[in-house]
């Protein structure tokens, strides 16, 4: 009879322990992500106004570039930038021409958060190596496309016009609202903390960062006690399989998400345990550069507004 519930009982420890990994990376996921918001949020409590003031103050196109960059490293999201760009365009504050280099700008301020993740492998100098590596391939995509599309910008206004051109097509369209799923499971939370830590900006950020540096802890130690090779064939052979599957997934999963920094932080622990190389990484960043144009776009059909409409194109042209 005893070797009856034995042989009952041992599939199900069996079981309970080989899910407890999964579990525990998924919640390190979740505390990751949460951590990302919470940051965020905490730059926005003293970060949003001053960053409106800046973007208000700028017709030259390179002082434009780089308040692009400033304001979206304070905001922590080019989706958040970009936004306030569309609805100042919309209200008559900024021309579409004054717009379009600060979008450029905030494409490289949004990749701050990923050298940010990279830093918590540095005590690991290989893992450090190729997280840091992953990182930047964000920083010099975005950089380079700036470096080569600025200076044509400026001279022609090519984006511009280009933007108008397709803006007529959908001139007529309504406005479209989009929640997010990551706000839904983390925005609550992170203002719960926010809230319990007296709304301070700086105390919220110092939390935030914390929970980063844990949360990639524990990524990076359950992902290296588990079966690395399996891990690395999943996402190897099926998610990155291919160069097609991975930019598609970058631009579903940042549409989805609304914010390319999550999305492309995501993979950073990934790339420092080896599990994707930066070959891999690349056209998944590609991918989150086009979904994180989503959020402009939404925010510039609600507004109705052609010129707003038009700088929301501008962002996905490039």
């Amino acid at each position: 009879m005893s070797k009856f519930f034995d042989f009952l009982s041992n599939p199900v420890k069996i079981n309970i322990k080989s899910l407890w990994k999964p579990i525990g990376l998924l919640a390190a996921l979740y505390i990751f992500i949460l951590s990302i918001t919470l940051l965020g949020a905490s730059f926005k409590l003293f970060g949003k106004d001053f960053a409106e003031t800046l973007l208000a103050t700028t017709s030259n196109p390179i002082v434009g570039l780089f308040i692009g960059i400033l304001a979206t490293s304070i905001i922590q999201s080019s989706s958040t930038t970009t936004s306030i760009v569309v609805g100042m365009v919309a209200g008559g504050l900024i021309s579409i021409e004054g717009a379009i280099p600060i979008v450029m700008g905030a494409n490289i301020g949004t990749t701050i958060t990923n050298t940010m993740v990279s830093l918590a492998h540095i005590k690991r100098s290989q893992e450090f190596g190729r997280a840091f590596s992953g990182a930047i391939v964000h920083d010099i995509y975005n950089v380079l496309a700036v470096i080569l599309l600025f200076p044509i910008q400026y001279f022609t206004n090519f984006l511009g016009r280009m933007a108008l051109f397709l803006e007529s097509a959908f001139e007529n369209a309504g406005g479209l609202q989009f929640a997010s799923p990551i706000n839904v499971i983390t925005k609550p939370v992170a203002k719960y903390f926010i809230h319990l830590l007296g709304d301070s900006s700086w105390l919220s950020a110092i939390v935030a960062i914390l929970l980063l540096f844990i949360a990639l802890k524990f990524m990076v130690d359950i992902m290296k006690s588990m079966v690395l090779s399996r891990v690395e064939g999943f996402f190897s052979r099926t998610v990155f399989k291919t160069t097609f599957r991975a930019l598609t997934l970058g631009i579903i999963l940042t549409a989805i998400v609304q914010s390319s920094s999550i999305t492309t932080s995501i993979v950073v622990p990934l790339v420092g345990a080896g599990v994707l190389t930066l070959r891999q990484i690349y056209p998944y960043t590609l991918g989150a550069n086009v979904g994180t144009t989503v959020t402009a776009i939404m925010a510039a059909l609600v507004t109705q507004n052609s010129a707003a409409a038009a700088v929301s194109f501008s962002h996905l042209l490039f």
